[in-house]
Formats: structure tokens, C-alpha cells, sequence
């Protein structure tokens, strides 16, 4: 009696290992047979009977398979809790679904897929895919995301084209780094046709000025002279021409270049003889302290 009891016990604790693994084999001669949605409610059905890593790992990988990035990424974090070793799988996966995605120009699934990878497998390679997924997230203005990948992709190809360069550079720019972005725009100026500058002359002044204002702030006359000169030469931005000329007066007053700052705020009227604006009259007065005396040693500077 003892005996028949234990059999039957044995017997009644095996049936759902049974059933879950009968779901399981299903499963995989669906997912064999390339019927994924049966594959993926054969695998569910195993995961709802035996709450097993290895069933939540084969709905994980069909939703991958289907291209499903959350669900995938659902169904491997419970695989995971349960067994760590599913994570390599897990990775992998995503990767594979990453690289499809890329293929496809889907940037947004690649990225989806390329995060949730490096969520199960931290520092995961994806050196094949730093270019477009810094561009994924250039486009979306992540310019501090989109970075490192950049640099990554440049040092595996440092040729790269022109607009890689201009990326880059505006990325540096976005970031406030107007130093690193400064060194891309004049690489991109040396490739390209003279008459394609404008927006790189555009650049390329625009950070000059910044830099140089802040050279001169910093008390560093000789390099912010450079910095302002590099965005008279480029002439662009355009509508910054005047103040960058004022500044240059500013810089050579305070180095003691006087006629080389009364000449500076000449061009300023210059470049706009009908303007009565602000700007136009402080370089007037500042003629006046140089050429007459006027004013403070604080405002005219070493002149």
C-alpha cells in the first residue's frame, strides 16, 4: 500500500515537468518549421507550466527571431533571474536583431536592440555598428551619446567622409567644446570644394570667435588675435563680422597695438556706415578714448 502510494505521487509530481517539457518540443519543431507564432504559444504555454529559465529563454529568443526588441528583452530578464547564463544568449540575440535592423535602416529598432544587448552582456563589442547608431543618436540630438561612437568609428576608419567630419565637429560644438570641434571643421575645410565652405566657414568662424573671446578673457591676447582673424578671414558668420572686429580692437587696445585698434573700430562703421546701433557708437567712443585720451586706463587699455 506504502509502495502504490509513493508510485502515485511520483507520479502526479512528473506531470507537469512532463507537460512543460511536451510544450517545449512542440515548440521546436514549430520554430524548426519556421511557424514562429505557434513556436512562440507552445514556449509561452511551457513558461505559464514550469516557470523555467530555458522556456522564458525560447520565448525570449522567438520574440527576438520576430524582431520584438521589448518582449524579447521581457521574457530574457525573467530567463536571467531565474538562470544567469541565459544573458549570453540574451546579448547575442539582440545583437543579431541590431545588425537586421541596421540592414533595414532601422535606426530605432538597431538602437532598441544594440542597448537592451549591452543591458544582458556589459561592454559588448559593437564596433560594426558605432557609426550608424552615433548617427541614430545625433539625429535625435543625444549629442553626448552620439560621441563616443563617433570616435569609436573614426578610429577604426580615419578617413571618413566629409559629413562624418561635420557631424562630429557639430557634435563637439552642441557639447561646448568649440577647442575639439574647431580641429574637425578645419579638416573638413581641407577636403572639400571651395565653393561648398560656406557652412563649415560657418562653423568654423563661429567657435573661432567663441574661442577667441574667451582666450581674451583668460588674458591670452596673442592667441585670441589668432582666434578673431580666423573668423575675419572665413568671413562667416556673417552677421557677426562687425562684432568680431570690435573685438579684435579690443584685443590690440589692450595689447597696446593702438593704431592697429583704432583701425579695427573703423571697420566696424565700415562694414555698416548707415547703422546708428549700439555697436557702431561704442567703437566711435572707443576712437575717441584712443586718438584723444578719453575715458579710463581701464577702457582705453595699454594705449
Amino acid at each position: 500500500m506504502l509502495v502504490a502510494f509513493a508510485c502515485v505521487l511520483l507520479m502526479v509530481s512528473c506531470v507537469p515537468r512532463a507537460t512543460e517539457d511536451g510544450a517545449l518540443a512542440r515548440g521546436d519543431v514549430a520554430f524548426a518549421t519556421g511557424d514562429l507564432d505557434e513556436a512562440l504559444a507552445e514556449y509561452q504555454l511551457a513558461a505559464r507550466q514550469g516557470d523555467a529559465a530555458e522556456a522564458y529563454a525560447r520565448v525570449g529568443h522567438t520574440y527576438a527571431d520576430l524582431g520584438r526588441v521589448e518582449e524579447a528583452r521581457d521574457f530574457y530578464r525573467r530567463a536571467t533571474e531565474r538562470d544567469r547564463r541565459w544573458a549570453n544568449q540574451a546579448g547575442i540575440d539582440l545583437l543579431h536583431l541590431a545588425r537586421y535592423a541596421e540592414s533595414r535602416s532601422d535606426r530605432f529598432q538597431m538602437a532598441s536592440a544594440v542597448e537592451t544587448a549591452l543591458e544582458f552582456i556589459p561592454g559588448l563589442s559593437v564596433e560594426d555598428l558605432a557609426l550608424p547608431l552615433a548617427r541614430h543618436y545625433f539625429r535625435d540630438g543625444d549629442f553626448g551619446r552620439a560621441l563616443p561612437l563617433y570616435l569609436k568609428a573614426l578610429a577604426s576608419a580615419p578617413d571618413s567622409a566629409a559629413d562624418v567630419l561635420m557631424e562630429v565637429g557639430t557634435a563637439f560644438e552642441e557639447v561646448g567644446d568649440c577647442e575639439r570641434a574647431l580641429g574637425f571643421f578645419e579638416s573638413l575645410r581641407d577636403q572639400v570644394r571651395p565653393r561648398e565652405r560656406n557652412e563649415v566657414d560657418w562653423h568654423i568662424g563661429t567657435c573661432s570667435f567663441a574661442l577667441g573671446r574667451q582666450s581674451r578673457v583668460d588674458g591670452e591676447g596673442e592667441e585670441a588675435l589668432q582666434l578673431v582673424d580666423r573668423t575675419i578671414e572665413v568671413g562667416e558668420p556673417k552677421n557677426i563680422i562687425p562684432q568680431v572686429w570690435f573685438e579684435r580692437g579690443e584685443i590690440l587696445s589692450e595689447m597696446g597695438e593702438c593704431d592697429g585698434a583704432v583701425e579695427a573700430y573703423r571697420m566696424v562703421r565700415a562694414l555698416d556706415p548707415a547703422s546708428t546701433g549700439a555697436l557702431v557708437r561704442r567703437a566711435e567712443e572707443r576712437i575717441d578714448e584712443l586718438r584723444f585720451g578719453l575715458g579710463s586706463q581701464e577702457v582705453r587699455g595699454s594705449c
